[in-house]
């Protein structure tokens, strides 16, 4: 959707992602569609990106449902990476880390439910290491996309497996809006985190390591995400909760990055955050935008800063909004984050919301073929 008129900021971006499949799934492509000359992937720092998000959570896109055999949960997956390659595509970030647990035989957590349908148990194969190797047969980068800090989509404890790690480490768990997360807070979540992520790039040779939206849970009304003894304990250098917070996140990614470089030099390290950092009307160095959620504030995520400082290597903020659209106009978030990646060392691509293109639940912009200007 909106092809001729997101081509026209062309100048402004670098590329743009996609989904993987149905409606519930990511993005849309955007940019230049060169063919990749003798099918060789897009290299490390060579620019353009041109990919599909491959959700796992809740069985989103891949596999289909729980407790397919180990030989229809690889067909669907080469089925997905085929996909890219027919849509011209250069890359597939694969979800190999949904919810606090692993796509692969990990020492440090379960193998993940959304497999066999009960977590813990062994599929009978390695689906990572496969679509490692598979999608570099294709002429496609593989990002490994993990979510740091989440453990379940339910708030029982009990419902995981009896040596899932928050288990064993009740301590490190918060309960919020129905869920379960591990505390930023705590300096042994952080190492534990980024040693289970950093297993996966250690094994395979993952083009890129990619983290999505989730820092600090999206706000719930009425919850409160309660770290108030990690906040006595380790906080007292800050002038308020929100920025030890933000100085917690903050170093999980500078440490991720370095860790990331130091155990497969070459590897990329990307971030797709939600689409606005601040509102000008909360901050002069903020987007033209009224939106509802502001990571500085909401998530703890200050991903202006990560970007300026070059801590991370690509930035790809999900703009899903049409343009024109009054709380946030893709129109003047897209020219927005290439102000804040001019000069640094950070490339910026865009994710994009092709779910939605001609969904009837979505407002009349999203039923154009050529998005109005």
């Amino acid at each position: 959707m909106g092809r001729v008129t997101r081509r026209a900021f062309a100048g402004v971006m670098l590329a743009g992602l996609t989904a993987a499949g149905g409606a519930a799934a990511w993005g849309a492509t955007t940019g230049d569609e060169t063919d990749e000359k003798d099918g060789a992937r897009r290299r490390a720092g060579s620019g353009e990106l041109r990919g599909m998000w491959l959700s796992t959570v809740t069985n989103r896109d891949w596999p289909s449902k729980t407790g397919l055999t180990a030989a229809e949960q690889r067909s669907e997956l080469l089925e997905h990476l085929d996909t890219a390659v027919r849509r011209r595509l250069n890359a597939v970030i694969f979800q190999v880390r949904p919810t606090a647990d692993a796509l692969w035989p990990s020492p440090y957590e379960p193998w993940s439910q959304y497999l066999t349908g009960v977590q813990g148990e062994d599929p009978g194969w390695d689906p990572l290491g496969t679509a490692v190797e598979e999608a570099h047969a294709r002429g496609l980068e593989l990002h490994a996309w993990f979510n740091p800090y989440r453990i379940a989509n339910h708030a029982d404890p009990t419902k995981l497996v009896a040596s899932h790690p928050a288990r064993e480490h009740p301590d490190w768990v918060v309960p919020y809006g129905g869920k379960l997360y591990y505390n930023p807070g705590l300096p042994e979540v952080r190492a534990f985190v980024q040693d289970a992520m950093l297993d996966a790039v250690k094994k395979y040779a993952v083009d890129a390591v990619h983290w999505d939206d989730y820092f600090y849970p999206y706000p719930v009304e009425g919850a409160v995400f309660d770290d108030d003894a990690a906040y006595e304990q380790y906080g007292g250098d800050f002038e308020d909760r929100a920025a030890w917070r933000r100085d917690n996140i903050d170093k999980l990614v500078r440490e991720t990055a370095a860790r990331v470089k130091k155990v497969r030099p070459g590897t990329e390290f990307g971030i797709s955050p939600f689409g606005v950092w601040r509102n000008a009307a909360t901050d002069s160095l903020g987007s033209d935008t009224q939106a509802g959620v502001q990571t500085y504030d909401d998530l703890h995520a200050d991903t202006r800063k990560w970007v300026r400082e070059g801590w991370i290597d690509y930035i790809c903020p999900q703009i899903y909004w049409n343009i024109g659209f009054a709380a946030a106009d893709y129109a003047k978030l897209l020219p927005w984050w290439a102000e804040v990646a001019e000069g640094s060392r950070t490339r910026l691509y865009v994710g994009e919301a092709l779910y939605k293109a001609g969904d009837p639940a979505q407002p009349e912009a999203w039923q154009e073929p050529a998005e109005p200007r």
